[in-house]
């Protein structure tokens, strides 16, 4: 195996998503903007289940892209909270897409830590479930 190919990890992902041509640059490769977009849904989604409600997210504390992206890649986005505090979560989100479906090959893609924080119906900051 080299070092550009990956397994995906043995969990369900949390979005699966397939770019499409409008979400590329000239080159061919998609928008690192389209990927950070999905990147933050993902990580919002773990992140609102540890809040038990809405979340905002308040920083990108690590975004690294390893391998550009194509139209026709089935990307995955797994995510998991990997720290939370009295208001706020963070999130580790790791993007595999899987290509060429004639011989399929999957790669990373992508890794990012973003930190959410609570936010009650006003979008007021507010205190976690069980927050101490």
């Amino acid at each position: 195996m080299s070092d550009n190919v990956a397994q995906l990890p043995d969990k369900q992902p949390i979005l699966r998503m397939m770019p499409m041509p409008a979400d590329v640059n000239p080159q061919g490769d998609v928008f690192g903007g389209w990927i950070m977009a999905q990147v933050d849904v993902a990580g919002a989604i773990p992140a609102m289940h540890r809040a038990r409600g809405r979340v905002a997210t308040v920083a990108v504390n690590s975004f690294l892209f390893k391998q550009p992206v194509s139209v026709g890649d089935v990307v995955s986005f797994f995510a998991e909270v990997i720290e939370s505090g009295r208001t706020s979560i963070k999130v580790r989100v790791e993007v595999y897409a899987e290509r060429n479906p004639t011989q399929p090959i999957t790669v990373k893609v992508t890794e990012a830590v973003l930190t959410y924080v609570a936010i009650n119906q006003h979008g007021e900051k507010q205190l976690l479930p069980n927050a101490r």
